[in-house]
């Protein structure tokens, strides 16, 4: 009798699907007629259905939504089914400063005029997000760049970051594009989630800073003792926004162990509070060839190296390609515990020189030098709040030490900063006041030592 039936329903199909009569009408509509399935069965079978349009619909209707929010990437533009998204920051530090704008690493500044400077010293608008699905990011920053050193070009819009990335596995990522390497925590914190004004004399002189090229990266073993990160990539060595000046690439390095099994990000100050430790110890290395023996925000630059008489760094503007073979090594270290941070970093870099310059004649490999550098920074910072009640909690000090020696082989050459500071949190990173004061020594092989002391006020907004 059931094989009667399911034979006499496949003919009934047949007929509905030739039979202009029945045009109107649904299977379920059919089988409910020739009495093959019960009334309530024919109930359930047009619920499901109804209700599955109506899942369709909403889709395709959230699909062309945009929904417009804030949070604290900025203003955020997004697609009802999370497939794109937008987010829009802009972010400003007003800074005064006293008597010194940057670091004094030479015999020159320290025996400079004094200078009290109001500036705006970074303005930049920041966008970032998804397309296509939530794993492929993108990101670019424009700085604007409002006030510029004495005897430099005018002020100008520099696009500084510009970055895709497929995060799709925990455990194996790719970035293309220009950014920050991520080489040494404090060149790679935002200077908007810094514990002081600026970063410590050591990152002038060991960052590698930004480069245009590729990396893959990943996150191994989240949550456990042997919680890590790898970072691998290849550069241009030729420094922002510069294409590469031969056929030689920057290649780098690092691995990070979370010995507690929690991940630390890339920035300062224990603002939320890690009520289980959270640590890290990292190293690094990177090896290059071109004409560039340092990098800063600017670009590709030369470093020249202290006179016998210990007068501090200069630079040189005829470098060739080719010129220098830089090697680097770094050790890191950083924790973060119920409003105590800690962050350290050792670095060794060697930069040999071919004696080449592009305003003399002499052949490459002709005359090598070798100079060593080392340097180091450590900085530790507690918000006192958690130790006596009474104080305000977005109160936090901080104190670092760091001192770089451009060349080891040479005694009393040393650069050294002490530096503390007070920082007021208004809304976390996002909006804080830093005030910080420092004293600056450059030791001499001859002729007296040179002291300098510096203050700095600083307003930093993000919204």
């Amino acid at each position: 009798m059931k094989v009667l039936q399911l034979i006499g329903a496949f003919v009934c199909f047949g007929l509905l699907l030739q039979s202009n009569a029945w045009a109107g009408d649904t299977l379920s509509d059919v089988l409910k007629e020739k009495g093959m399935i019960s009334k309530e069965d024919w109930i359930r079978i047009q619920a499901a259905e109804e209700k599955k349009e109506a899942e369709a619909a909403a889709k395709k209707e959230d699909a062309s939504d945009v929904k417009v929010g804030w949070g604290k990437k900025g203003f955020t533009l997004e697609t009802g089914d999370g497939l794109f998204k937008t987010a829009i920051q802009w972010r400003f530090q007003g800074r005064f400063s006293f008597p010194e704008r940057g670091d004094a690493d030479s015999f020159g500044d320290f025996n400079d005029n004094a200078e009290s400077t109001f500036e705006l010293r970074r303005v930049r608008m920041k966008v970032g997000g998804h397309g296509y699905q939530p794993w492929i990011k993108y990101y670019f920053e424009v700085d604007w760049q409002p006030t510029r050193s004495a005897g430099t070009s005018g002020s100008h819009t520099r696009l500084i970051d510009w970055r895709i990335m497929l995060e799709k596995y925990k455990w194996l990522q790719l970035r293309i594009g220009q950014w920050k390497i991520n080489y040494n925590r404090e060149r790679v914190d935002s200077s908007g989630k810094q514990q002081f004004v600026e970063r410590s004399i050591v990152n002038s002189v060991f960052t590698i800073d930004r480069q245009v090229g590729a990396m893959v990266y990943g996150h191994l073993a989240p949550g456990t003792l042997a919680d890590s990160r790898y970072y691998v990539g290849v550069w241009t060595g030729s420094g922002r926004g510069e294409a590469n000046d031969d056929d030689h690439m920057m290649w780098m390095g690092r691995f990070q162990w979370n010995f507690f099994g929690r991940d630390l990000k890339w920035t300062q100050s224990d603002i939320k509070y890690h009520k289980q430790p959270a640590a890290s110890v990292a190293f690094a290395a990177y090896t290059t060839i071109g004409k560039c023996s340092r990098w800063s925000s600017s670009g590709c630059g030369t470093l020249g190296f202290p006179s016998s008489l210990g007068a501090g760094f200069t630079s040189d503007g005829n470098a060739a390609d080719s010129q220098f073979r830089v090697d680097g090594m770094m050790e890191e270290f950083a924790l973060k515990w119920r409003g105590l941070s800690i962050q350290h970093e050792y670095h060794w870099k060697q930069v040999k020189d071919t004696g080449r310059s592009a305003t003399t004649a002499v052949p490459l490999g002709a005359m090598p030098s070798k100079t060593n550098l080392m340097g180091s920074y450590s900085q530790i910072g507690y918000f006192p709040h958690y130790l006596i009640p009474v104080i305000p909690k977005p109160l936090e000090i901080a104190f670092r030490y760091a001192f770089v020696d451009p060349n080891v082989s040479v005694k009393n050459d040393q650069l050294q900063e002490f530096t503390g500071a007070i920082n007021w949190f208004f809304a976390g990173h996002r909006n804080k006041l830093t005030l910080d004061a420092s004293h600056l020594a450059l030791d001499r092989q001859a002729g007296r030592d040179q002291h300098e002391q510096r203050v700095r006020l600083q307003w930093d907004v993000s919204f």
